[in-house]
């Protein structure tokens, strides 16, 4: 198949421009999907700024707007991340919206979700809204008898894995779970990774974290991280279903906006893909908090767990999509206890939170503290230093500068607007003693050391023969 490049634009009429270099990998990803040059065209007609200045509705929905601005950086992020979600809006199966007070742009692309976004849906699954990171969500474990932290932030970091791939030793994910994703169309072919990278945390913001109860002073445990792999691929084959689903009954709705109709046979079957991926995800945080305790010889008290990267149904029939929003209402899955886990940054505490259900903000809480700009623009505009006070530690070891807590949002803020507007109701926290994150594995990735050293070898040779 000979791939699409900018003359295959000129020669369907459009004009070159700078819109050319981000639409051709577009274009080729829709064709090896299946899709024929008519929809390609329609697709491009919605990236062309000559040709578009909105590509769906002449008015979007109004969305309920949750999120305060006091500095300079806070109202320029509340200012782009309102116009991402204003063009949100205009994608015609969305019926509701709202943005939490972590809310920040997810990407340049008019019209993807925020991070910190919601929305509500008639009869319309939309991968790109729970992005690529399924499920990713908060664990806790809450431990018996009185421990030392130190020695369960040890503990975690023996047992657990960061960073791309799986783990060298193999924990082995539940039968049932198992037999799930070989029963399942989107999942069957995947069923490597749902073993190689079960019991893992990936990198970027997921996290292991150590810290006391300020109810009570005892040990907990809290897990962050999402589907890995196994949750990669299923985003990758629902979003090829979506966009085909799309091409066909509104050609002018972004790639990244396309959705898969729930009810259909791709629809049940993408839904009940995600509820084993679910099942998986939970499982995987289980597996390691239970590692964990049966290496320091305590029991478990109490634990939960909630997702803020999924898709919801709620008794009103839509469905209810997250991008880092979590749930905050009564039986939003079957396995809820009233609670859910908010994590803010590393040297803050992690909030327990009762649900509120707030209507306007779909039932949504902020999932953490967010950002008020990108991981490079506050690289370049800060100099960070590691926290004081708490255990740091960076599992491939040189630290993730941008996982620093002056990266986020003011956490005391985003605690504030949470009460401000009856988000959640906060019920306890996790006072912080340590956490493990991925830190920045690139720096000294594989193949950056594979490649060092050729050069070097080669650079000996050169000189011993000159």
């Amino acid at each position: 198949m000979t791939a699409i490049n900018g003359r295959d634009f000129i020669a369907w009429g459009f004009q070159p421009g700078e819109w050319f270099k981000p639409a051709v990998p577009i274009a080729n990803a829709l064709r090896s999907e299946g899709a024929d040059d008519a929809a390609i065209r329609a697709h491009l007609t919605t990236l062309d700024p000559a040709t578009h200045a909105r590509p769906m509705r002449t008015n979007g929905l109004e969305f309920g707007v949750f999120l305060d601005a006091q500095t300079e950086a806070e109202r320029a992020n509340k200012a782009a991340v309102i116009a991402q979600m204003d063009a949100l809006m205009r994608v015609p199966t969305i019926v509701r919206g709202a943005l939490m007070p972590d809310a920040c742009p997810s990407g340049m692309v008019e019209g993807t979700i925020p991070v910190g976004g919601a929305v509500a849906c008639e009869d319309a699954i939309h991968p790109g809204f729970h992005s690529a990171d399924i499920c990713c969500s908060v664990a806790i474990t809450v431990f018996r008898r009185a421990d030392d932290p130190k020695r369960v932030l040890d503990a975690i970091q023996a047992v657990t894995h960061f960073g791309p791939g799986g783990r060298k030793g193999a924990v082995a994910p539940p039968d049932a779970v198992m037999a799930g994703v070989a029963g399942n169309r989107f999942l069957a072919e995947f069923a490597g990774l749902a073993v190689g990278h079960f019991a893992s945390q990936g990198d970027g913001n997921h996290f292991a974290s150590v810290g006391h109860l300020a109810s009570t002073g005892q040990v907990a445990l809290v897990t962050h991280h999402g589907s890995r792999g196994l949750g990669a691929q299923l985003y990758k084959k629902g979003m090829a279903v979506a966009r085909r689903h799309t091409a066909i009954v509104a050609p002018r709705v972004p790639a990244h906006n396309a959705w898969i109709k729930a009810e259909s046979g791709d629809g049940r079957a993408y839904w009940e893909a995600l509820q084993i991926v679910r099942d998986w995800t939970k499982a995987s945080h289980f597996a390691l908090h239970d590692l964990v305790a049966r290496q320091i010889g305590n029991a478990v008290a109490d634990r939960f767990w909630n997702e803020h990267n999924f898709v919801f149904r709620r008794d009103d029939g839509l469905y209810y999509h997250g991008k880092g929003a979590t749930p905050s209402w009564k039986g939003f899955s079957a396995d809820d206890d009233g609670r859910t886990l908010i994590p803010l940054n590393m040297a803050e505490p992690i909030l327990i939170a009762r649900h509120r259900d707030k209507a306007a903000s779909l039932g949504f809480a902020p999932h953490g503290a967010g950002r008020n700009m990108s991981r490079s623009a506050f690289l370049r505009a800060n100099a960070p230093v590691l926290p004081e006070g708490i255990d740091v530690r960076f599992f491939c070891g040189k630290p993730d500068l941008s996982e620093l807590p002056g990266a986020y949002k003011d956490a005391g803020s985003v605690r504030a607007q949470i009460a401000q507007y009856d988000l959640a109701e906060v019920v306890d926290t996790v006072e912080p003693y340590g956490c493990i994150m991925a830190g920045d594995w690139e720096a000294d990735a594989p193949w950056k050391r594979k490649a060092a050293a050729k050069w070097a070898a080669k650079a000996a040779a050169e000189a011993a023969t000159s």
